[in-house]
């Protein structure tokens, strides 16, 4: 299981991160989201990882 943690805010960031961050359940700064260790989620932690953080549960 993975926390993710929205740290950055989405201003300025492209479309596709921000997709990515919808994908994620992530819209503001702070917010929390517990997600499975699966390949999909992993990429797109992977393609926003300078504006989440990452901790393993």
């Amino acid at each position: 299981m993975f926390t993710v943690k929205l740290l950055r805010s989405r201003i300025g960031c492209s479309p596709q991160q921000r997709q990515t961050l919808d994908a994620l359940g992530l819209k503001h700064i702070r917010q929390e989201k517990i997600h499975e260790e699966v390949p999909s989620i992993a990429g797109m932690i992977e393609k926003v990882k300078h504006l989440i953080e990452v901790t393993k549960s």
